[in-house]
């Protein structure tokens, strides 16, 4: 959701722009003498275009990127205990609607078993739709199936702090029998997150609380999950406090490649700096290395500008 800031922000260079675009060709003149000879009145233009447009999509947060391949890897502190997050294709359909999966898999380093589960889901306005969730729980348990129909809510489009969503389902398990679980997701907390893979700030601290029910009785526990914007998952917390950090991903760039001036954060004078050289064969603002300084390099240093 765009803050009040960024929408006022925005409005008022593309009230610039059009301030700009209406003078007369001695004024544009008069400018471009005075921008020097590089850094003419249409590069102004597109530079600032480019500065709106960054504005307004700077907002513009996915917590779970969903693209094919993604992956996360998480370690305990010790290095003793991983979960991988991936996201995968599967030719599995549900009422005719092709699905992808997530998948998490959990494992101890140097033992041969693990556990995980496999979620089969699509996206829609709403947001992630679960259909089916297979978990492997391990050589005594089993594997255990729970199908939705119709598709919970696994996750919203769009997530504020206090927003909480529920997902119940039933379940057969070896030794256990049927076994009814609850849960519920609330937005607890926004953070910043230090791990190995880095420092994300702004990142939503999902609180999970499960309720099982079986003919063993019925337990409770609570778990935590942090959610960096467009990156995904950064930090987990069992129910055990067993605390696991991001220390890889793909979704990571190095967003230094952006920061043509070298003051530590990509904005305005970097955007100013590629301009400036627009056309030229610069190492220094060519940031997509493809030879030349042109529009692509002025579209990276946009869509990268520090939060």
């Amino acid at each position: 959701m765009l803050t009040e800031i960024s929408i006022s922000v925005a409005i008022g260079l593309l009230i610039l722009v059009t301030y700009l675009m209406r003078l007369t060709i001695k004024q544009k003149r008069n400018l471009d003498r005075f921008l020097g000879k590089k850094f003419s009145f249409g590069l102004l233009l597109v530079l600032l275009l480019f500065y709106a447009s960054a504005v307004l999509s700077a907002e513009t947060v996915e917590y779970y990127p969903t693209d094919m391949g993604n992956i996360w890897v998480l370690e305990t502190e010790d290095k003793t205990e991983r979960v991988t997050y991936t996201i995968e294709t599967t030719e599995e359909r549900f009422n005719g609607r092709d699905t992808f999966v997530l998948k998490r898999t959990a494992e101890t380093l140097g033992a041969d078993e693990s556990t995980g589960e496999v979620y089969f889901v699509h996206l829609d306005q709403a947001g992630i739709k679960l259909h089916k969730i297979v978990a492997e729980l391990g050589s005594v348990f089993g594997t255990a199936t729970a199908v939705f129909s119709p598709p919970a809510l696994f996750l919203p489009a769009s997530l504020e702090l206090g927003d909480s969503w529920e997902i119940a389902l039933e379940t057969e398990v070896v030794l256990t029998g049927t076994v009814l679980v609850s849960y519920v997701y609330e937005v607890v907390a926004v953070e910043n997150v230090t791990t190995p893979a880095g420092i994300f700030e702004n990142c939503l601290k999902i609180q999970l609380k499960a309720r099982t029910t079986s003919r063993l009785g019925v337990g409770r526990s609570t778990s935590y999950q942090w959610l960096a914007p467009n990156v995904g998952t950064v930090r987990v917390e069992t129910d055990q406090e067993i605390v696991f950090n991001l220390v890889s991903s793909n979704l990571l760039t190095d967003a230094s490649i952006y920061d043509v001036t070298g003051d530590g954060i990509v904005n305005i004078l970097d955007l100013v700096f590629v301009a400036s050289r627009f056309g030229d064969v610069s190492e220094d603002a060519d940031v997509n290395g493809d030879g030349g300084v042109n529009i692509l390099d002025l579209t990276l240093i946009a869509q990268n500008f520090s939060n």
